[in-house]
């Protein structure tokens, strides 16, 4: 797909993006060859909280009512387009022109351009991976950790995905990655298969979600560029039983791509670590799990 390719996915538009609250703000971070897109919700005197998504996911995936959620609970939070998802700068796909540790360094840089010294990193799957990194090789900016959905770096012999989840994504192989339509398709079944027990999966909003996404992003297929940076190590042999600041671990109890012993495994590798298990959550930011979520994460960030 070229920049600038439009489509239409029959999005609903009464779940299109609202219009901003005073206390919402964008910012538009630069960078050396590349932009990141920003979005800052409360008080910029509030505790800083940066949040960073995962593998081929926008800003839009952290839910507008998850950071207000924690926007009104004291904190100002931001979240951000990763390279290559929303509007920040996209790579030709199978091409992208930076590494892992670039990513971690993207998440620093947005600090930078805050202005913010030190804040509390919440990522989610991969952007768990990120925030880790990002903790072991710029500590000093980091205060603290949280961890949904993710697994400690450099730590081996944890379970892999549900067989069921394994059929799933060895489907995306014969995905005709030109074709937009077949790509929507997949990525609605692959929030499905990620769905936890406790809340029934709500397919109309993952499904506008999804549009969203793809019609807000210029090349939206050079997303899968990420998919070439996992198991990067940045350059050093990166282990989470490094990393100094505390860590929260929230995980569901049914997550079929990284089952729970993933999260359950931080607090007997990282010397300040806690889990939170989210009941019968799974792979996901499910919208009846926001409060809880929320309330978890600011007493973590409390201190």
């Amino acid at each position: 797909m070229q920049d600038g390719t439009s489509f239409n996915l029959q999005s609903d538009s009464s779940a299109m993006e609202p219009v901003k609250s005073p206390l919402v703000t964008e910012k538009i971070v630069e960078l050396q060859g590349a932009e990141l897109r920003t979005q800052a919700f409360g008080n910029p005197t509030s505790p800083p909280v940066l949040l960073i998504m995962g593998v081929m996911s926008s800003m839009l995936w952290w839910p507008e009512r998850f950071c207000e959620e924690l926007a009104a609970q004291g904190r100002y939070v931001i979240r951000y387009d990763q390279r290559d998802t929303g509007l920040s700068t996209h790579y030709p796909p199978g091409k992208p022109d930076y590494s892992f540790s670039d990513l971690s360094d993207d998440a620093i840089a947005i600090l930078d351009g805050y202005g913010i010294e030190a804040a509390h990193l919440v990522g989610m799957s991969m952007g768990g991976f990120v925030a880790q990194e990002a903790a072991l090789r710029h500590p000093q900016r980091v205060q603290t950790l949280t961890l949904i959905s993710s697994s400690p770096v450099g730590v081996d012999g944890l379970p892999s995905s549900t067989p069921a989840y394994k059929e799933h994504s060895a489907a995306a192989e014969s995905i005709d990655w030109s074709d937009l339509e077949a790509i929507a398709d997949f990525l609605r079944r692959d929030a499905a298969m990620l769905a936890g027990t406790g809340h029934p999966h709500d397919a109309r909003s993952a499904k506008t979600l999804i549009a969203r996404d793809m019609e807000r992003a210029p090349s939206f297929v050079s997303a899968t560029n990420h998919f070439m940076l996992l198991g990067e190590d940045g350059g050093a042999k990166l282990h989470a039983s490094r990393i100094e600041a505390p860590v929260l671990a929230i995980h569901g109890t049914s997550d079929p791509l990284f089952p729970i012993e993933h999260g359950e495994a931080f607090t007997g590798v990282v010397a300040k670590a806690k889990l939170h298990r989210i009941a019968g959550g799974g792979h996901e930011i499910h919208d009846r799990d926001i409060d809880e979520m929320t309330r978890v994460i600011a007493g973590h960030t409390a201190s």
